[in-house]
Parts: structure tokens; sequence; C-alpha cells
């Protein structure tokens, strides 16, 4: 395993990061925080409580998730996308680095990039509702599994993306409704027998109630089948990479 070739790369992108500081970490925390604003006080001070859980701490599961879901996914397409942009892709796959290495390094650099923005937007919470976190430890499992899993979808949306309007259409046209759909500023049990079924066919559903069991103990879904889909879509998107090293589908064209 060539360590500094991963470490390399690793703070080429968290520096990058830092260099967008107002992009990648300042305008996710303020449009989550006019969520909080909207739906937590103005619409949750009209409504009961859910599952013995006010409404505006009910939403920040779902509001932390629906940010680390987008922001791992554009952090990882354009972090690769870019050097094929410019070309320096070629420099990289002739280098002495394997393709796990690759993967390894940008994946693991937009990952910590979104568990670094999800835990600030969980601090920032704080400030707008009274929150408890009953398994801290699920909660990290969750932040940490969701982080490497979309930032892993990401980088296969990179290397498929042959503009930058690509880059952003799954997350936008799918990515972010289907959070949205997802029971992400509601249970699904409030729904209709009929749509509660269709809601089951979303995966984000799992990904939700799954974090959102880990702060108060309620879910729409068992956890256990949470933390199962969440490993199946991983299992899946490394599958989907290693087919693209191995057949060098757009990374040599």
């Amino acid at each position: 395993m060539n360590y500094y070739a991963i470490r390399s790369i690793y703070k080429f992108e968290m520096a990058r990061a830092w260099r967008t500081l107002l992009q990648s970490i300042i305008a996710p925390v303020i449009s989550t925080s006019l969520y909080f604003i909207v739906f937590g006080a103005a619409i949750g001070s009209h409504m009961q409580e859910i599952d013995g859980v006010s409404y505006g701490a009910f939403i920040v599961p779902g509001l932390i998730m629906l940010s680390l879901l987008t922001q791992s996914v554009s952090n990882a397409s354009f972090a690769i996308y870019f050097p094929k942009f410019t070309g320096t892709i070629y420099e990289l796959l002739s280098a002495p680095i394997s393709p796990l290495e690759i993967v390894v390094s940008y994946v693991g650099a937009a990952a910590t990039k979104s568990v670094i923005l999800g835990l600030i937007i969980l601090a920032t919470a704080y400030l707008f509702v009274p929150l408890r976190i009953e398994h801290p430890g699920w909660m990290v499992l969750f932040l940490i599994l969701t982080a490497i899993t979309f930032s892993l979808l990401g980088f296969i949306i990179g290397i498929w993306a042959d503009g930058f309007e690509k880059l952003q259409l799954v997350p936008l046209l799918v990515v972010t409704p289907l959070t949205f759909l997802g029971g992400s500023f509601y249970s699904i049990t409030m729904l209709p027998p009929f749509w509660q079924t269709v809601a089951l066919f979303n995966p984000v559903v799992y990904l939700v109630s799954g974090f959102r069991w880990s702060f108060f103990g309620v879910s729409d879904v068992d956890v256990t089948i949470s933390v199962g889909m969440v490993i199946v879509f991983l299992i899946l998107c490394l599958g989907v990479v290693t087919w693209i090293f191995k057949t060098g589908y757009r990374l040599k064209s």
C-alpha cells in the first residue's frame, strides 16, 4: 500500500476544501440553518410532537442526512472529474499507485469533508432545538458509513460525467428528491398505507430512519434493516468502481 500517495492526494483534496471554505462548509450550514428556522420554528410551532419528539428536533437527523448525501456526492464527483477535465488523470493512472489507493484517497477525503459538515450542522442544531442522542455510537456509525457510501457514488458519477452539467444531474434530479421523499421532514407512518408501501422502495428512508433512531430511539423501520441497506449499497458501489478500473470505462478515453 502506497501510503505516501494516499496521504498526498488526501491532503490536496482537504486543502482544496479549506480554500473554498465558503462553498464547502459555510453555504451548506447557512442553507440548513434556514431549514431549521422555517420548518423547525415557523412550521414546528404549529405541529404536534411526532413519536414523543418535538417537530423541530425530529427533523434534525433528516436535515443532517440531506446535507450529508448531497455533499458526499458533490465532493467526490468533482474531485475525480476535475483531473479528467484538465487531463491530469493520465498522470495519476500512470503513477505507481493502485486503483484501490486512488479510491481510498479521493473517497476518504470526500467522506471526511462530509462528516465534518454533518458534525457542524449537528452543533448548529443545538442552537435552535433541544436535542438528545440516545445511541451516539450508532450515530457515528451511520454518519461514517453513509458518507463513505455516497462518496463512492459521487466518485462513480464523476467518472461517468463528460460535462459539468452532468455532475449536478444525479444530485439534483435523484438524490435530493429521494431525500425529501425519504422521511426527512415526516414519519412515513403519517402516510396512507399505500404510500407507506411505496416509500419502503426508497433507499433513503432506511438511512434517515436508522439515523433518527440513533438520536431518539424511534424509527420507521428496524435499525438492523437500515444498517443492512447501507452495507448493501456500499457493496454495490464498490462493485461498480471495481468494474470501472478493470475495464477503464471513461478513464482512458
